[in-house]
């Protein structure tokens, strides 16, 4: 794993846990359930919108984590009870999965967009050959394999975006900040081997495969 993406990796662990880490703290300290989630909610938006603008390095995961938090953030300041503040996630996950969805009938899916950064240009076993333009316009298969993996994505962070609803309503208050982030890294753990299984199946990651076969009007 080089550097970069290691640094991605991390900030994308960092912006579960810390939340879920300052939750338990305030709480430990006699902090009100009320004032523990909006703190949690809002001061990690704050940390991750300065370090964004420190760094202006902008990338589709670091941005993707930002907004989520600054969200989440804005749905805290709305108020409500409890039981909403903690639900709030589950809004932004099953947004981000119809998201997901919806981006099948765009001009590239969210699955493209998200796994450029990481695979494009890669060299090893995994290597994906050829500018990544140019064969989304030439492989119709290419194209069905990102619609495909958008549409994976989409539905696994609705039925996640599902879970965390029922948890919000029925268990106990506070331990629901530590289930919920058990949740992302499962859902997270699973998705990313259901779509590398379908990405291998698919071809996508042999050079040899049908999927870069030239279409046949190429051939001719």
């Amino acid at each position: 794993m080089t550097t970069a993406r290691s640094l991605r990796v991390l900030r994308a662990v960092a912006g579960f846990a810390v939340p879920t880490a300052l939750f338990y703290g305030l709480r430990a300290m006699g902090v009100g359930i009320y004032l523990t989630l909006v703190i949690a909610s809002v001061l990690p938006a704050l940390l991750g919108l300065w370090t964004l603008l420190r760094s202006r390095k902008v990338d589709g995961l670091a941005l993707y984590m930002l907004v989520l938090m600054l969200l989440s953030t804005g749905v805290s300041l709305i108020g409500g009870s409890p039981r909403f503040l903690l639900s709030r996630e589950a809004w932004l996950t099953g947004v981000t999965g119809a998201w997901f969805i919806g981006s099948v009938w765009t001009a590239r899916p969210l699955a493209f967009h998200y796994t450029r950064p990481m695979l494009e240009h890669r060299k090893g076993r995994a290597a994906i050959p050829g500018d990544w333009d140019d064969l989304w316009e030439r492989l119709p298969g290419f194209r069905r394999v990102w619609r495909v993996g958008s549409v994976l994505w989409g539905v696994a962070l609705l039925a996640d975006s599902a879970v965390r609803v029922v948890m919000a309503y029925t268990l106990p208050v506070d331990e629901v900040p530590a289930l919920g982030t058990a949740l992302y890294l499962a859902t997270s753990v699973v998705l990313i081997v259901i779509t590398n299984v379908y990405y291998f199946a698919s071809g996508l990651y042999d050079r040899r495969s049908s999927l870069y076969a030239p279409p046949a009007a190429e051939n001719s």
